[in-house]
């Protein structure tokens, strides 16, 4: 290995010896707990902590890193308090997650961290959104994200280097690349020999270095970072090293070639330097000694410290909690003038009103820039508000997601639009895993709303008519909310965006036009987790949202009996006491809604009601809901596959229970 100090003095490159050493010390400590049986598990960075210390070097204390499993020496380099960390790995109240997660699994404010997800790939569009809002403030900051040669196989590598690229983001792709994924060698994964070679496909300069020496990977990297902060722009920077230990300490590496341990044993990273010290002139073998012995002592007092901490009591209360960011809605009443409104036109009002009002407020989505999106509401905001704001994106749902999750931790709110709410597949992991998450894993939120144009009735067909919301109706972290007229949805669009929780925002497309109403003209809020009666009867409950309220009052025109209809307009929470209110005062209830019946919302809603309510029931709970099929497209099939095509029957058979 070449060891090249340049202009460094020695006590710049001891100060760098110290903070490579750190984390092989902690390392070789918790790899003695693991076989005292005192820690459950470990993933060990031995062999690569000069990539980790190199880059957490490079950067600024206030520029963001996201860094992976191996990277104990960022966490170290950054100051993080040997004892949290040793709190976080025991799952102590003292650590970062609060024992909801583990090892390397949360970040910090505090010191610009943000952890990974155990799907490895995601945290590269979360370092896009972070470098995005660095563009947009005309900060000279870069932010720099940790994948492994394995995670370059996701589809998230793809999708966050290529915004990164599109949109000149300041970010550095880090890519770790020691030859295996767990046990799968890098010839199984991918079929070149060096990833320079995906800078110019993606139109960005792609660098290589030997990740084993620390001067190496600093020599290279900070004349890098200083140039990018003034002229942004995103890099692939590949760090070629070894795992000496195995994907994690259960797993081995006898599936490695004892010449291949033998080689890179030759080129450890911490040796190596200190051998170059020593060499220098810069140290002596006995200042190395005390150096190491020093750092021990520190970490078996921390060790100590962790390990005599209380172990975490459970809480029902506290843990019901945290799933959410803090907040307290305060509703802005709607004043002055009411004009006639589409439901389009009321969505629209209140996404421009919303930016008008947060100036860090960013959209994003595919052809909503110049073309104003397919079913044009965002037409004209371009104009008014920048492409800087409105930004037109490539097919990438996942990463910008991401990005969205990443402008929100640094501070910013991101509305992200999915052309159809069907797309939402290619970004699920992102919402699901991770703004659903973070909050409750170590206290960061998701300031994102999804929108999610849905619903059938148009013709479309399996692809662009899902009604999908009970894919994320099981998921605690998320908000859901579902308007039926144009009142409620501009009311709780802009609610949805004012709140730093994430939401998935439901917007019914066969009502886009075919449904209008009086909207007041000014910004203001419906209340989040309130159910409204939209109709009041005595006779019969239909608890239902979205277009099922419009099935539910034409139906109920049918009928002598007072039915009275129930419009949840949110989803998650939804308003059970609402809900009570009308079971226990019509005796017969219907829960009503446009997905498929089986594993729908009114599963859940229909058995709460079951069993609060059974008492006050004059017939069992009972549901109507779309068929157990794809959404089909010819006409006919579609029309029969709808839940109103069933509805009336329904109706009449529950009132003649």
């Amino acid at each position: 290995m070449k060891f090249d100090r340049k202009n460094r003095t020695d006590e710049e490159l001891l100060a760098i010896h110290k903070e490579l050493v750190t984390p092989r010390l902690i390392e070789e400590k918790m790899l003695i707990l693991l076989r005292q049986g005192k820690i459950s598990k470990w993933f060990s960075g031995i062999g690569q902590e000069a990539i980790s210390v190199g880059a957490a070097l490079a950067l600024n204390q206030e520029e963001y890193i996201l860094p992976m499993h191996r990277n104990l020496g960022v966490f170290t380099t950054r100051g993080v308090p040997f004892q949290r960390l040793f709190s976080q790995f025991q799952g102590k109240m003292s650590g970062f997650t609060k024992g909801r997660d583990r090892s390397f699994h949360f970040g910090t404010q505090d010191y610009n961290i943000v952890g990974m997800i155990s799907h490895l790939g995601p945290q590269m569009g979360i370092a896009d959104g972070i470098a995005l809002s660095h563009l947009l403030r005309k900060e000279e900051k870069v932010s720099l994200v940790f994948t492994g040669d394995g995670g370059t196989s996701e589809g998230d590598f793809h999708e966050a280097v290529n915004v990164a690229s599109v949109w000149k983001l300041p970010v550095i792709f880090v890519i770790e690349n020691n030859g295996y994924g767990l046990s799968t060698p890098s010839r199984e994964q991918f079929n070149f020999d060096s990833f320079v070679v995906k800078g110019p496909a993606y139109g960005m300069e792609a660098y290589s270095v030997e990740g084993n020496s620390i001067l190496e990977v600093l020599n290279e990297l900070e004349p890098l970072v200083e140039d990018i902060r003034k002229n942004p722009r995103p890099i692939i920077f590949e760090a070629k090293t070894f795992r000496m230990r195995g994907h994690e300490e259960a797993s081995g590496t006898k599936y490695v070639p004892k010449e291949l341990m033998e080689k890179w044993a030759k080129k450890d990273p911490v040796k190596g330097f200190e051998s170059f010290l020593i060499k220098e002139g810069v140290c002596t073998n006995d200042q190395i000694a005390e150096i190491r012995k020093s750092i021990q002592k520190e970490i078996n007092e921390a060790v100590k410290g962790a390990f005599a901490e209380e172990a975490i009591l459970a809480n029902v209360e506290t843990e019901l909690a945290d799933v959410y960011f803090p907040y307290e809605q305060k509703i802005i009443e709607p004043k002055g003038k009411e004009s006639e409104k589409r439901f389009v036109d009321a969505i629209s009002d209140g996404l421009k009103q919303s930016l008008e009002k947060h100036p860090e407020l960013i959209v994003m989505g595919q052809d909503i820039a110049d073309y104003g999106g397919v079913f044009k509401i965002t037409e004209g905001f371009m104009e008014q508000f920048g492409k800087e704001r409105i930004r037109n994106t490539p097919l990438c749902e996942a990463a910008i997601v991401g990005t969205g999750l990443g402008l929100s931790i640094a501070g910013m709110k991101a509305v992200v639009e999915m052309q159809f709410a069907d797309f939402v597949t290619e970004g699920f992991n992102q919402i699901v895993n991770n703004l659903a998450k973070i909050h409750y894993r170590w206290g960061q939120n998701a300031d994102v709303v999804v929108r999610m144009p849905t619903g059938a009735g148009v013709g479309a067909g399996p692809f662009h008519s899902q009604s999908n919301e009970a894919w994320f109706f099981h998921t605690p972290g998320l908000k859901i909310v579902y308007p039926s007229n144009p009142h409620d949805a501009k009311g709780l669009l802009a609610a949805a965006i004012e709140d730093p929780n994430p939401y998935l925002y439901f917007e019914h497309k066969a009502l886009y036009r075919s449904l209008s109403g009086n909207v007041p003209d000014a910004y203001y809020t419906t209340e989040v987790g309130k159910a409204v009666v939209n109709r009041e009867g005595s006779d019969l409950s239909i608890i239902t949202y979205g277009m099922g309220v419009h099935w539910a009052n034409k139906v109920a025109d049918e009928f002598d009996a007072s039915v009275e209809i129930i419009d949840l307009r949110t989803l998650l929470p939804w308003d059970k006491d609402t809900v009570m209110d009308s079971a226990r005062k019509t005796g017969r209830v219907l829960v009503l809604h446009e997905d498929c019946l089986t594993g729908g919302i009114g599963g859940e809603i229909a058995a709460w009601i079951s069993e609060h309510c059974f008492e006050h029931l004059d017939a069992p709970v009972m549901r109507e809901a779309s068929l157990d099929t794809p959404v089909p497209f010819a006409a006919d099939l579609e029309r029969v596959f709808l839940a109103n095509s069933r509805l009336k029957e329904k109706v009449e058979s529950l009132l003649a229970y």
